[in-house]
C-alpha cells in the first residue's frame, strides 16, 4: 500500500491557485483537539456572557481557532503569492485573500470529519 498523507485540492474561488491539505489521522486528530481544546472553552464561556466586550473576546477566539485550524491543516498552498513571497499558511491567514483563507478553512474543516456542533466543542 501506497498512502498519501495530504491531498491537493484547486480553488474553486480563484484559478490556478491549489491547496495541499493534512489528511486526518489518529495523531493528527489528537493534536488538533489538544490544541483547539482551551480556545474552544473560552469562546463557549465568553459567548454566554452579557456584556459586548464578552462577546467580542468570544468572536476573537473563534477567529484564532479558524486561524488554528488552517496552519494545522494545510500543508501548503501554490498559485498564491502574498506580497511577492509564496504564500504558506501562516502568510494566508496574516496577509492573504480573506476568501482564499475561508475557503482553506472550510477545506481542513471538512477534513477533520466533524460536524459543526462537534467542532464548537473540540
Amino acid at each position: 500500500m501506497d498512502y498519501s498523507s495530504s491531498r491537493v485540492v484547486d480553488s474553486q474561488k480563484v484559478a490556478g491557485v491549489r491547496f495541499r491539505v493534512w489528511k486526518m489521522s489518529f495523531g493528527r486528530r489528537t493534536e488538533l483537539m489538544a490544541r483547539v481544546r482551551e480556545l474552544a472553552r473560552r469562546a463557549e464561556f465568553l459567548a454566554a456572557g452579557e456584556s459586548a466586550a464578552e462577546r467580542m473576546d468570544a468572536a476573537l477566539a473563534r477567529a484564532e481557532m479558524d486561524r488554528l485550524y488552517v496552519s494545522w491543516g494545510l500543508e501548503g498552498i501554490t498559485g498564491l503569492r502574498v506580497d511577492g513571497v509564496e504564500a504558506t499558511a501562516e502568510t494566508l491567514a496574516a496577509a492573504g485573500p480573506e476568501e482564499l483563507f475561508r475557503e482553506a478553512l472550510g477545506l481542513v474543516r471538512r477534513e477533520t470529519g466533524l460536524d459543526e456542533a462537534e467542532r464548537k466543542n473540540c
